[in-house]
């Protein structure tokens, strides 16, 4: 293992921890429902489609084969692909300059994740059993109202940071050479998104546990899934 994917991984340990580490603190295991309320519920769910769905995304390979290599590199870049022709096209430009826009885009996510996480510790959750009774990414949809725009706030300056500092020759090679291209204008199309995906994301993990809340193993969840259901 090389330097750079030294790095990646403790990056993801980190981000890993960070998200981990708020449920535990948050939510503390338990044996039993008395003493925890819907609402408990309800930011357990978010936390664990979150952690989850982060994991995902900064996975080796997971945000730039799953979302950036459907939208296009030349889209992502603001650019028409006839303006750069064969070089955009090139094997050898883009196994370079995919892994160094996926390593951008993990760095986008790692500065989202602790913002979901504030905004479930800190969300007043009204409504909490319509929210558990609700459609397959009520949660989701929830804590999304909530944040508005304010993941893109925080990615754009940490993507376009990201992106002027990248190790990869061919970035800086890239931008220099586009006209009207600039650092700022790709941070704010691949923050938008890396938001898209991250919401994405954590409605698919969302619906995954209320499809089988027994698959988490947490007695919170398992319990309130199956009376949300019921009601």
């Amino acid at each position: 293992m090389n330097a750079q994917d030294e790095k990646k991984m403790q990056r993801r340990q980190i981000l890993k921890l960070g998200a981990g580490g708020a449920l535990a603190l948050t939510l503390p295991a338990c044996a039993t429902l008395p003493g925890f309320s819907f609402t408990d519920a309800v930011r357990r769910l978010l936390l664990l489609s979150s952690e989850n769905a982060f994991a995902r995304l900064t996975a080796d390979g997971g945000y730039w084969d799953n979302q950036v290599g459907q939208l296009g590199l030349d889209r992502l870049l603001g650019i028409s692909g006839g303006s750069v022709g064969s070089f955009l096209t090139s094997t050898l430009f883009k196994s370079r300059l995919d892994g160094a826009f996926a390593d951008v885009a993990i760095k986008g996510s790692e500065a989202a994740a602790p913002i979901v996480v504030e905004a479930v510790r800190n969300a007043g959750i009204t409504g909490a059993s319509a929210i558990l009774r609700g459609g397959p990414t009520a949660a989701r949809d929830f804590l999304q109202g909530q944040l508005g725009g304010g993941l893109v706030q925080v990615m754009v300056p940490e993507l376009g940071q990201a992106i002027r500092i990248a190790n990869e020759p061919l970035v800086g090679q890239l931008i220099s050479s586009l006209t009207g291209v600039d650092a700022g204008g790709i941070a704010s199309r691949m923050a938008g998104s890396v938001n898209d995906s991250i919401w994405r994301e954590i409605g698919v993990e969302e619906q995954a546990i209320r499809a089988d809340p027994q698959s988490t193993g947490d007695p919170l969840l398992i319990g309130t899934l199956a009376v949300g259901s019921a009601l």
